[in-house]
C-alpha cells in the first residue's frame, strides 16, 4: 500500500505552528488539504476498515472521525485560529453526544499521539463509571495494568482526585480507580512514523489490544434496553 503521508505534511504542520494565524493559513489551505486533509482521511478509512473486526460500534464514516482544524476560540483566552495537530475521534455509536469512551490519534510536527480511553467525562458519565468499578474493579484493574497493554499504551492518561468522591466508601478496594476523574492509555510515536506504509496496521494494532478496555469503560454508559412486561 502507498504511503499516505509525505514530508511535506509534516513540514507544513512545523510552519503552522511557527505562523498560527489566517494570513499565513488562507493562502496555503489547497496544501493543507492535499498534504494533510486528503491522506488523513484516507488512513483513518483503513484504520475504520480494520476496526470492523474488533470495534464495529466505533465503525463510522471517515469525515465524522476527522476533527476540524479549526479551533473554537469563543470562551478561550488563547484566539490561535488554527490547531496545530489533526486528529481522529472514534466514538462509541450511541454516545456520540455525550462521547463516553473511545479511539484516538493525532498527528503534529512533533509526533504521532495514539490513545484510547474515556476523557473529560461529563459528570452523569463520570458517576456513572464510578458506580460501576464499585463491583467490576476487578476486570477494570486486570484489563488496564496488563502488561502486553502497557508495553503498546505505555502512559497512564488518567487524572485523580486526592480525596474519595462524595457517596463512594475510602475503604473501598477500588478507591484509586473510583478517585480517577478520566481513563485512558497513550503512546507517542515519532512523526515520521505516519511516512512508513505499515502505520494504518501500526495503530489499528494498538487499537484492538485496548478494545476491550474500551468496551468495558463504555458498559455503563450505554443507554439500558427496558425488558418488555409481559400480560400489560
Amino acid at each position: 500500500m502507498a504511503t499516505h503521508f509525505t514530508p511535506a505534511a509534516l513540514k507544513f504542520l512545523r510552519d503552522l505552528k511557527r505562523n498560527n494565524d489566517r494570513d499565513w493559513f488562507q493562502p496555503r489551505k489547497e496544501v493543507f488539504e492535499r498534504e494533510l486533509k486528503t491522506p488523513m482521511l484516507a488512513l483513518i478509512s483503513e484504520i475504520t476498515h480494520a476496526m470492523e473486526d474488533f470495534a464495529p460500534d466505533h465503525v463510522r464514516p471517515p469525515q465524522k472521525i476527522l476533527f476540524r482544524i479549526y479551533r473554537d476560540t469563543r470562551f478561550s483566552n488563547d484566539k490561535r485560529p488554527y490547531k496545530e495537530h489533526i486528529g481522529a475521534w472514534w466514538v462509541r455509536t450511541g454516545l456520540e453526544k455525550t462521547s463516553g469512551a473511545g479511539f484516538y490519534f493525532h498527528l503534529s510536527g512533533k509526533e504521532l499521539l495514539i490513545a484510547a480511553g474515556c476523557y473529560m467525562p461529563q459528570p452523569e458519565q463520570l458517576l456513572a463509571v464510578r458506580r460501576y468499578l464499585l463491583d467490576h474493579h476487578a476486570e477494570m484493574r486486570k484489563l488496564y495494568t496488563a502488561k502486553p497493554l502497557v508495553k503498546l499504551f505505555p502512559h497512564d492518561e488518567a487524572t485523580s482526585l486526592t480525596r474519595p468522591p462524595k457517596g463512594f466508601p475510602a475503604d473501598h478496594p477500588a478507591i484509586d480507580l473510583i478517585r480517577n476523574k478520566q481513563w485512558g492509555r497513550s503512546v507517542t510515536l515519532p512523526a515520521d512514523t505516519v511516512l512508513t506504509p505499515a502505520v494504518g496496521k501500526e495503530i489499528a494494532k494498538r487499537f484492538k489490544a485496548i478494545a476491550p478496555l474500551v468496551t468495558l469503560i463504555n458498559t455503563p454508559l450505554l443507554p439500558q434496553k427496558r425488558r418488555p412486561i409481559f400480560g400489560l
